[in-house]
């Protein structure tokens, strides 16, 4: 089942080209920042403005500005299509009679989910590293107004950091494979997810909405830098954040399964 959904998904040229477009930000990023090698990003702080300094470097600015929106695109893709895809083709009465049992369904979809998350993440970190080498250099992490981190402590953080990352991507692409269960299309629960997501962020970004923000899997995301800074501050509560956001989403596809007829 697992290797039937990665076939079924990642073959296609939707994804093909979505997984591309993510390897390309931080190519078409380090080409920009090039002129800026071993110096700061013009006047930009923090991630961003010691982008310039290493590979590592580039590789966490590339984490950061990929992760809010443009990694949970297109996770959001994949996730719906995984949920809706059965439906639409009219194989889903198929694997009913083969028999296929709905647990067995649901976990093929969530661990090929959980694989797509981790490719999409990987084509991140592995263009940004790349680029980062050939632009800027391997040399140890340099952050701006504090000590530098040495090249191995910065790579094992910064794969703590894409294993958070992508345990946030599987929370937000969960949701979409279960509006993929529930809606009549891919493009509609495609919709409904990003829609979550940007209300999520503006949500965020409100001072007074600080509570219903903590409740929200999106308020977490970036608690990752807090690696890149000596610390892991808040990597705990948003683990459980987005456990729980998983739970629910999953439960929500089950209950569709269970419930009713999908294909009908």
């Amino acid at each position: 089942m697992l290797r039937a959904e990665l076939i079924k998904q990642l073959l296609r040229v939707r994804s093909l080209v979505a997984l591309a477009a993510l390897a390309a930000v931080p190519i078409a990023f380090g080409l920009a920042t090039a002129s800026e090698a071993a110096g700061r990003n013009g006047t930009q702080q923090g991630l961003y403005g010691a982008a310039p300094f290493s590979a590592l470097n580039h590789v966490a600015a590339s984490l950061q500005f990929t992760a809010p929106l443009l990694l949970a695109l297109v996770v959001a893709l994949l996730g719906s299509a995984l949920g809706a895809a059965d439906r639409e083709w009219g194989t889903l009465r198929y694997l009913y009679v083969q028999p296929t049992s709905r647990l067995r369904l649901v976990a093929g979809k969530c661990s090929a989910l959980v694989a797509c998350c981790l490719l999409a993440t990987a084509c991140v970190l592995v263009a940004g590293l790349l680029t980062g080498a050939v632009v800027f250099g391997w040399h140890p992490f340099h952050r701006l107004g504090a000590a530098s981190l040495s090249s191995g402590s910065a790579a094992a953080r910064l794969l703590e950091a894409g294993a958070y990352v992508s345990v946030c991507m599987v929370s937000v692409g969960t949701i979409a494979l279960a509006l993929g269960l529930v809606l009549p299309g891919a493009a509609e629960a495609l919709g409904v997810t990003v829609a979550f997501v940007v209300v999520s962020d503006i949500v965020d970004g409100q001072p007074s909405l600080h509570g219903l923000a903590s409740a929200l899997p999106v308020h977490y995301w970036q608690r990752w830098t807090h690696l890149l800074q000596g610390g892991s501050a808040g990597l705990v509560g948003g683990l459980a954040v987005q456990a729980g956001a998983i739970a629910v989403a999953l439960a929500a596809g089950w209950a569709v399964l269970v419930r009713r007829d999908p294909a009908a």
